[in-house]
């Protein structure tokens, strides 16, 4: 028997973004199958008649569906679809009794939960379901696009590979085995301190204050998630961060394997100022390569947008919503 945790759900309006007087509003909760209870968001056309097509969003890594991807299910909403935003295991209003963890399988996994109850949802067609994924979820959505073949449609915005920048560091700085060595020996430290103490040890959040010397892309998480645009008091970003050993498997385990055998359709997007974009243009390259599915597959870069420009606009509508539209539009007929 499958059960449910019994999760407590904020019932009040508590997004980073105003409530659109277009769509329908409810708190829905599923299981993966590990048991464990997710939270989600859904929005729903007013007035939306018939089975429709669906969309359920996640990320950024270490943000809640309050922040970005409740923007973008939302916004999607709006324009037709059916949207979840949804908390990821052990985070925000998500069950999971260890919490500020993460893992490429169970993180995988909550995606396909996530598809699991849009397919028998009886508002949604589960011929037309498709993801987005943003910042480290976007990584999680591709390799869910690639186990997933109910999934017809992926939008990947301003991608981390969890696995690669945990592996090798930003830009690839510490791609050697001496480096990933010490990575291992200090998790494993930290484990047996956390035992010992009683409890897990919070890595932190973005930094706090900010550095006068801190590189752009530090200011640029900054002005996201310590500010009013968007904090809230579920991010682990905004806040105490992941467990220091949450992340731990990700050094072992790259989840881009078999993304040249994704069938449906792809749509990376990244912004030019993005310090993150090389792992759009990297993954978008593997996936085309070698592969016999590329006509349904785009990269698409934006001039002048930063990471987090693509998490909100950035002030100057960075997110280009309208092709969001025509792509679900044209592969989730």
């Amino acid at each position: 028997m499958i059960k449910k945790e019994e999760l407590i759900l904020t019932q009040d309006w508590d997004k980073t973004f105003p409530k659109s007087d277009k769509v329908d509003h409810c708190k829905v909760t599923f299981v993966n199958r590990y048991g464990i209870t997710l939270a989600a968001d859904m929005y729903v056309p007013k007035d939306a008649e018939g089975k429709l097509p669906a969309i359920a969003v996640s990320g950024p890594f270490g943000a809640v569906k309050e922040q970005c991807s409740g923007l973008y299910a939302q916004t999607m909403a709006e324009r037709g679809f059916l949207a979840i935003a949804f908390d990821p295991s052990f985070t925000g209003e998500s069950g999971g009794n260890v919490r500020y963890m993460a893992s490429p399988d169970i993180n995988t996994e909550d995606f396909m939960a996530a598809v699991d109850f849009l397919s028998l949802c009886d508002k949604v067609d589960p011929e037309r379901i498709g993801i987005i994924g943003i910042c480290g979820w976007g990584g999680m959505a591709l390799n869910t696009a690639a186990l997933d073949t109910r999934i017809k449609a992926t939008v990947v915005s301003t991608m981390y590979d969890m696995t690669r920048v945990n592996a090798k560091g930003y830009f690839d700085s510490e791609d050697s085995e001496e480096a990933r060595y010490q990575k291992r020996a200090a998790m494993c430290a930290q484990r047996l301190a956390d035992l010992k103490a009683g409890e897990y040890t919070l890595g932190g959040g973005v930094v706090d204050p900010l550095p006068e010397d801190a590189p752009y892309f530090v200011k640029d998480y900054y002005d996201y998630y310590k500010t009013d645009r968007g904090y809230h008091k579920r991010s682990l970003n905004s806040n105490g961060g992941w467990n220091v050993i949450g992340c731990e498997s990700f050094i072992n385990q790259p989840i881009l394997m078999y993304t040249n055998e994704i069938r449906s359709a792809v749509l990376i997007m990244h912004g030019d100022k993005a310090h993150s974009c090389y792992f759009g243009k990297d993954a978008y390259a593997d996936m085309v390569k070698d592969s016999k599915y590329t006509d349904n597959k785009e990269l698409l870069i934006i001039p002048g947008a930063s990471h987090t420009d693509l998490y909100d606009g950035g002030g100057k509508d960075a997110i280009p919503f309208n092709k969001l539209q025509d792509f679900f539009t044209e592969y989730l007929k």
